[in-house]
């Protein structure tokens, strides 16, 4: 969960998931040095889609207040589910430590 400014993933997953080229997402908190926490997306893009992380960056500025916009994003193969299909965050944090 995005402690810092209290930002709801569900919410701008929701946001990332109605982008046509977008088939599913999550939204966790990567640390940053200005303000200490920031949105992060991981995203599963369409099989051949050309979407760019600019361009989703930018969908996503959009439609949420300037505090709420992703900051960080990286396209994945598979968002980590368990088997009731709730992300699982400390797979994704974990992840944050790969890149």
């Amino acid at each position: 969960m995005i402690k810092l400014l209290q930002i709801a993933p569900a919410e701008l997953e929701a946001v990332l998931v109605t982008h046509p080229d977008i088939l599913d997402a999550a939204v966790t908190a990567a640390k940053d040095e200005e303000v200490g926490e920031v949105p992060m997306a991981f995203v599963l893009k369409r099989q051949g889609s050309l979407l760019s992380e600019a361009a989703v960056i930018d969908y996503v500025a959009m439609q949420v207040a300037p505090y709420k916009e992703v900051r960080k994003l990286v396209f994945t193969h598979s968002i980590p589910r368990s088997a009731a299909g709730k992300i699982l965050g400390w797979e994704l944090r974990g992840l944050i430590f790969k890149i």
